[in-house]
């Protein structure tokens, strides 16, 4: 064959070359933007010459090493959708804060609340077909609370009071278990998730100025010296009440770091309202998720000053010690110094404690069943006042490890966003809310060793919002955000580059 014809069928390919090595400088700002997000498997030019035998894979360019550290699995995207679903969610659940069953009775608002969650499930599931194929996403905190779920279901028939455990069973819990569901899958925007916290926080904010003004009217309506509740709901109970506040307050000082002077200026404020809020309900538990959040707060947020963050963390417990009205302190040593508690409610609390952890150990598998504690083996017909032995006695230890995964595993992966995010943390939108949503989970996991709550909408909404931010931020930037080790196990499984591979080839195509 003559030589200017083979010429002419090498030169698309010798042209493909060039053009992959001596890539233009106009494209370098390009590929450092898209560094993070490069792909894991070969481009759809690269899949073509190896299959015909064209151009060697090590002639196209591969990302530098800083991306190849970064390499995880990929997330997926999240698209537009469940607009009606949203809305419905977002009318739920302002009336779970409002109530106005208890405010206003009538048969209209004793079933407003039970005709919104039903709307929200009606839309909900058709959009979610339509949108993803699947009656919802999986992430790993959708599969814990559906085994807790099924875990409950099982200590039913077992149960010493059957009636009793189907009535726990099926009221509250089984609607929170649906509407975190629908959370998972309905807040899929930024604005979505940034409501829903609004109206957390405005509620919050009406709770701690009720407390404040019953406290300046005198209605101190626990002990004689505490203020009460909201009703008789979720916010009736005054260490309910203070669980709530403890948990919104770290989200609270999230959006005022986040914000600009007006809005520091408001949520600082807010802030202040909520500290002596929980400071007037007295409630031991909520004092402790107070300390909780602060020092954490301290230590995350104080970088480079820890030591001073942390004496200053410790300087504003003290003034709440000594300031607080009344016998605050004495009331706070109690958990120490049960004689100090002039209504002997720490005694009998630690008495329920034991008493439910030899409940747990005589019923390991599936418990007594749900609700049954305090009706069946209660001293004085008590709850448990702990979340953790609330599970373990009525539903087995099994359903104490699924509880506990389900509130820590929202925890750690928050915890891989912040130090993401660190870097850019002041252009961020990321960085403050995940490390905000890491204290109110912190303080829920401790303020709930005091409450018999792992039953009821706190801890669902809490998981529900990390749970959309983390998957806000994978669909933002294409990574799945796991923990290390599953990171080091996605990498070596078969057809997946290795990191110091990938770094190799990077500096090869720099040659």
């Amino acid at each position: 064959m003559p030589r200017g014809r083979l010429q002419t069928e090498d030169e698309p390919q010798l042209q493909r070359a060039t053009t992959s090595v001596r890539r233009p400088r106009l494209f370098a700002a390009e590929e450092a933007a898209d560094a993070d997000a490069w792909p894991t498997r070969p481009r759809g030019d690269d899949a073509g010459d190896d299959a015909g035998g064209g151009v060697a894979d090590d002639i196209t360019p591969r990302p530098p090493a800083a991306a190849a550290k970064k390499a995880t699995p990929a997330a997926t995207t999240l698209r537009r959708g469940h607009t009606l679903t949203y809305a419905a969610l977002f009318a739920f659940t302002i009336i779970l804060y409002a109530r106005p069953a208890e405010f206003y009775p009538s048969a209209l608002t004793a079933s407003i609340a039970f005709v919104a969650g039903v709307a929200a499930l009606l839309l909900f599931v058709p959009s979610q077909l339509a949108l993803e194929g699947t009656l919802t996403a999986r992430p790993r905190e959708v599969n814990l609370v559906l085994l807790f779920c099924l875990a409950g279901a099982l200590s039913i028939p077992l149960a010493l009071n059957r009636d009793q455990a189907w009535a726990t069973f099926s009221d509250t819990f089984i609607r929170c278990v649906l509407i975190f569901v629908v959370i998972v899958n309905a807040v899929r925007t930024e604005a979505r998730l940034r409501w829903m916290l609004f109206l957390t926080l405005a509620v919050s904010i009406w709770l701690s100025v009720g407390a404040i003004n019953d406290y300046r009217l005198g209605l101190m309506t626990v002990e004689g010296y505490r203020v009460g509740g909201r009703g008789s709901g979720i916010f009736g109970n005054s260490n309910d009440m203070a669980l709530h506040i403890v948990t919104v307050l770290p989200v609270t000082i999230a959006l005022l770091l986040g914000s600009r002077l007006v809005g520091k200026l408001f949520y600082g404020a807010c802030a202040a309202l909520m500290v002596a809020a929980i400071v007037l309900t007295y409630s031991r538990g909520g004092f402790i998720g107070l300390l909780v959040v602060l020092l954490f707060l301290a230590f995350k947020l104080g970088r480079g000053h820890r030591l001073g963050v942390l004496v200053l963390a410790f300087l504003v417990i003290a003034g709440l010690l000594l300031l607080a009205p009344g016998n605050y302190g004495r009331r706070i040593l109690s958990i120490f110094v049960p004689s100090l508690d002039p209504v002997g409610s720490s005694d009998a609390r630690r008495g329920e404690l034991m008493r439910s952890i030899q409940v747990a150990a005589r019923h390991p598998l599936l418990g007594i069943g749900m609700g049954n504690y305090a009706t069946e083996m209660s001293f004085r017909g008590l709850v448990t006042h702990n979340s953790y032995t609330q599970v373990a006695a009525e539903m087995g230890l099994a359903a104490l490890a699924l509880y506990t995964m389900f509130v820590v595993t929202p925890l750690r992966r928050l915890g891989r966003v912040a130090r993401e995010t660190f870097e850019s943390r002041k252009s961020s939108r990321y960085y403050y809310l995940a490390v905000g949503l890491q204290a109110s989970l912190l303080a829920y996991l401790v303020t709930s060793f005091f409450a018999s709550v792992a039953y009821l909408w706190y801890v669902y909404y809490l998981v529900g919002y990390a749970v959309c931010l983390r998957r806000l931020y994978e669909s933002e930037t294409g990574r799945a955000v796991v923990s290390e080790k599953r990171e080091a196990k996605e990498s070596k499984k078969p057809g997946r580059r290795q990191p110091a591979a990938l770094k190799a080839e990077g500096a090869g195509s720099r040659v």
